[in-house]
C-alpha cells in the first residue's frame, strides 16, 4: 500500500524554531515528532550490554578499521547499545553484527558505484565463504564478514542460516543502488524510495540473533502476512532513522536518501511540512502493523510459538532503534537524551566529507565537534 499524498490530520502540525542568540546571530532547532508515543513494545535493554559489547568491540578493533579519530567516533555511536536494545537473548552476535553493518556503511557512503560493487562482491563472497582464507591484500570488510559468520553459522540452525544469507545479501546489493543514486544526483519518488530502502535500512538481516535458535518453516517464514509485517517493521524503523539522521546528512551533503529530502522534493513542501508528513505517514504504517497481527494465520502450537518470538522481535526493532537514536551519540551526540525531551535538536552547520579520506581513512563525523554552542535565551522568531 503506497503513501497517499495528502497530509491527513493524525498529529497537531509541529514546527521547528528559530532562537536569536545574544551576539545577534540566530540558530534554527529543528522539531523532532515523537513517533513512538502509542507503539505497545516497551523499551527493554539487555543486562549484559556493556560487559559483552566490550567483547565485540576488542574483536572489532583487531581490524583497525578507523584512524585513531574516526574510531573515536565511532565508538561514540555505541552500536552494542543499539544490540542490547533489540536483543534481550543473543547479545554478542548482535554486536558484531551490529559492527558489521556499520563499518559497511562508512565504508561504502563514500565510494561510486563501482567501488561499492567490488566492495559488496567481496562480503557476499566471505558470506557464502566463511571457511575461505581472504586474499592478502583484500578490503578489511571481507574478512570481518567472514570471522562474523563462521562464528554465527556454527549456533545457528539451519533455517535461519538460510534466511540470514539470504537477506544479507539482499541488504548489501541494495547498498549498491544507493551508490548509484549518490552517483547520479537521483532523488526517488517516495514509493520508490521506500521499495530501495526496505533493504538497505538492513532490517532483514538484523532479526537473525533474535531467529538463531528457531526452526520456523518455509510455509510459515515466508508467509505473505509475516513478510508484510517485516516490511512493516522496516518502513517503521526507516521513518525513525531518517527523522534522526536528517540533521547529520544535511551537515555531509548526504542528504539525497533520506525520506524528508524526498517528501519535500516530491510534494514542493518546506522541512516542517515533510517532518509532520512521516509522521503521519508513521502513525498509518503503525495501524497497518498491528492490523496485520490480527491476521496471522496458525501453523499448529509448536510453530505458532516460534513464529511469535519471531513477531516479537520484529515489533521490539522500531523500539530499539528510536531509543538508541536518542541515547548514542550517532547522530545527536551527548545531548540525545535532553533533545528527546525537547524534541528540539540544533541544526548542524554544513560540514561536507572530504571525499578524499576512504576506506581507513574514512572520516567518521563526531556530533559533538559539529553541534553550536548554546544559545541565549532570547527568542527573537518562531518560523516554519
Amino acid at each position: 500500500m503506497a503513501p497517499s499524498n495528502t497530509l491527513p490530520s493524525l498529529f497537531e502540525p509541529k514546527k521547528s524554531v528559530t532562537v536569536g542568540t545574544e551576539d545577534g546571530h540566530e540558530q534554527k532547532y529543528l522539531y523532532l515528532p515523537e513517533t513512538m508515543a502509542d507503539w505497545p513494545w516497551p523499551r527493554k535493554i539487555n543486562p549484559y550490554y556493556e560487559e559483552v559489547t566490550a567483547e565485540s568491540n576488542a574483536w572489532f578493533k583487531t581490524f583497525k578499521a578507523f584512524t585513531p579519530q574516526s574510531q573515536y567516533a565511532y565508538d561514540k555511536c555505541d552500536f552494542g547499545r543499539l544490540a542490547s536494545l533489540s536483543y534481550p537473548d543473543a547479545l554478542r552476535i548482535g554486536v558484531d553484527l551490529m559492527n558489521l553493518v556499520f563499518i559497511i556503511d562508512e565504508y561504502t557512503d563514500v565510494e561510486p558505484a563501482p567501488v561499492v560493487r567490488e566492495m559488496i562482491e567481496v562480503v557476499i563472497d566471505a558470506l557464502r565463504n566463511p571457511d575461505k582464507p581472504r586474499p592478502e591484500g583484500e578490503i578489511i570488510l571481507g574478512e570481518i564478514t567472514r570471522q562474523f559468520w563462521a562464528r554465527g553459522r556454527a549456533i545457528a540452525t539451519l533455517e535461519p542460516a538460510k534466511h540470514f544469507v539470504e537477506a544479507f545479501t539482499d541488504y548489501v546489493n541494495s547498498v549498491v543502488v544507493q551508490a548509484e543514486d549518490r552517483d547520479n544526483d537521483t532523488i526517488r519518488t517516495i514509493d520508490s524510495y521506500l521499495e530501495t530502502r526496505r533493504e538497505n535500512i538492513g532490517t532483514r538481516p538484523a532479526h537473525l540473533p533474535a531467529e538463531l535458535h528457531l526452526s520456523i518453516p518455509d510455509e510459515a517464514f515466508y508467509h505473505p502476512i509475516i513478510k508484510e509485517l517485516e516490511f512493516l517493521c522496516a518502513d517503521l524503523v526507516l521513518l525513525d532513522n531518517d527523522i534522526a539522521s536528517y540533521n547529520k546528512e544535511q551537515a555531509t551533503g548526504d542528504d539525497r536518501h533520506n525520506i524528508l529530502t524526498i517528501a519535500m522534493h516530491q510534494f514542493n513542501m518546506s522541512l516542517d511540512s515533510a517532518i509532520n508528513w512521516v509522521a503521519n505517514h508513521h502513525k498509518e504504517v503503525e495501524m497497518r502493523f498491528l492490523d496485520a497481527l490480527e491476521r496471522v494465520p496458525s501453523w499448529g502450537p509448536a510453530v505458532d510459538k516460534q513464529v511469535a518470538v519471531y513477531i516479537d522481535q520484529l515489533g521490539t526493532w522500531p523500539r530499539s532503534n528510536y531509543c538508541w537514536a536518542f541515547e548514542s551519540g550517532r547522530y545527536f551526540g551527548s545531548k540525545g537524551r535532553e533533545y528527546q525531551k525537547t524534541r528540539l535538536v540544533p541544526m548542524l552547520p554544513k560540514q561536507p566529507q572530504n571525499p578524499n579520506l576512504r576506506r581507513e581513512n574514512v572520516e567518521v563525523l563526531l556530533v559533538d565537534e559539529q553541534m553550536p554552542m548554546p544559545v541565549g535565551l532570547a527568542v527573537t522568531a518562531v518560523a516554519a
